[in-house]
């Protein structure tokens, strides 16, 4: 039995606000998922790593990975590459390879996947479980925001980043108060270091949880910067790029307003949409009006 489709893209309905004015309007996010890449030998069997990725080509994704770890050195040692069987026919998120005769894998270089990577903040935490959210509750209903502040945060995010000026090629996150003052700014090569440098500064001096704030962060947003934003208590997250599919689900179940395509004085409300003055009242809100994303399970 072939494995559930997972498209590359998922359909949301979302506002669209240009110079204070707002619409809903169809659009398409990338699908994003977690896929647990699990390697079986004679020997045993492990969960070595767990990615977040767009659905197609998984069984290649799992060979190129654990080719570029040196887990395997030879094509003809992976006898197959196969989406877990359950109840319902191949899990399509779960891939697993297994391995002909010779020796254990070496695994040690593997070890790092097991903590948080520039690339992906949840990279290789042992299983899927390990995935759950540790905020239980959707976050407090403040503040309002209106669209001409939003359009305010790019420009100052973008005076700030001395880094960038040097280097041209780090991305920022930044921490802003709900009148779009400037508080803090980190810069990375990696999305997640530079939200987890920017958090980590307000965790050490005990002004979280963030219920007041705003997250700038420079490209996309993917689950793992909701993530971390919500664990934070950010109650608005915006990004000069799109969100994923997993972001906007995330976002709504959550209560976070997930802004998108920051850009001048454009751009997309993917969820939340009632924090921002102008576009939807909160009673519309409560009552299932709100665009949302499409259901893609």
């Amino acid at each position: 039995m072939a494995p559930k489709v997972r498209t590359g893209t998922t359909e949301a309905r979302i506002w669209r606000v240009e110079r204070g004015s707002a619409e809903p309007v169809q659009d398409r996010v990338a699908t994003e998922e977690p896929l647990e890449i699990r390697l079986l030998w004679e020997g045993g069997e492990r969960t070595v790593a767990v990615t977040m990725r767009t659905p197609g080509h998984d069984e290649e994704l799992a060979a190129g990975f654990l080719y570029a770890e040196g887990v395997v050195d030879q094509p003809g040692r992976i006898l197959a590459v196969r989406h877990r069987p359950d109840e319902e026919g191949p899990d399509p998120n779960i891939v697993e390879v297994h391995l002909g005769g010779g020796p254990d894998p070496e695994l040690a270089t593997l070890e790092r996947h097991f903590f948080s990577s520039s690339a992906c903040g949840v990279c290789g935490k042992a299983g899927l479980a390990a995935l759950q959210i540790r905020a239980t509750e959707a976050l407090p209903a403040g503040p309002e925001i209106a669209p001409e502040l939003i359009a305010t945060l790019p420009a100052k995010l973008r005076e700030a980043q001395g880094l960038f000026d040097a280097t041209g090629g780090l991305h920022a996150a930044a921490l802003f108060d709900s009148a779009g003052g400037l508080l803090d700014l980190r810069e990375d090569v990696g999305r997640h270091n530079a939200l987890d440098k920017l958090l980590g500064r307000a965790f050490l001096d005990g002004r979280l949880p963030l219920h007041g704030h705003l997250v700038l962060v420079s490209g996309r947003t993917s689950y793992e910067i909701l993530q971390k934003s919500l664990v934070a208590g950010v109650p608005v997250v915006c990004a000069v790029s799109a969100p994923s599919s997993l972001a906007v689900d995330l976002a709504e179940r959550f209560g976070i307003t997930l802004i998108g395509f920051l850009r001048g004085d454009r751009f997309n409300i993917y969820a939340g949409a009632e924090r921002i003055t102008g576009v939807a009242p909160r009673r519309a809100i409560r009552q299932g009006l709100l665009p949302t994303i499409a259901n893609h399970r």
